[in-house]
């Protein structure tokens, strides 16, 4: 059996194409930062988190929910399956792949403390404002 389940939060804006053909089909690609449970150090530090960035991939109707309603920074739950592929780049060198092909995707968190996080990411995100400016 193929199945994944993931909870992270988007790294940015998903990209969302359209297919060619009589009937056009929304493809989402997104980026789920999704943190490792690691152990502790031999020190106790947890302060270096660590997090896996997976790749994602919805269709149809999820990708056009993907491309409606998620932002940098929203908290997702994403089931599916994971998919394996490779192709030959530019130059000549073999490049594998895998992306986790979403089944279902829903919010992991209500619309307040969504909008509250993207807010305090945009505020850490800010250049602070300079102590010496006249």
């Amino acid at each position: 059996m193929n199945k994944v389940i993931l909870m992270g939060r988007l790294t940015r804006d998903p990209e969302v194409r359209y297919s060619q053909g009589e009937r056009a089909m929304a493809i989402a690609r997104y980026t789920l930062a999704v943190d490792r449970r690691g152990r502790r150090g031999g020190n106790g530090d947890d302060s270096a988190q660590t997090a896996d960035f997976i790749p994602c991939v919805a269709f149809d109707r999820a990708g056009e929910f993907a491309e409606k309603y998620f932002h940098q920074g929203t908290k997702l739950v994403v089931t599916g399956r994971i998919q394996t592929g490779s192709y030959t780049n530019r130059d000549g060198q073999k490049v594998y792949t895998t992306e986790v092909i979403v089944e279902e995707q829903e919010f992991a968190e209500s619309r307040a403390e969504s909008d509250a996080n993207r807010a305090n990411f945009q505020h850490q995100a800010a250049p602070a404002p300079s102590a010496d400016a006249g």
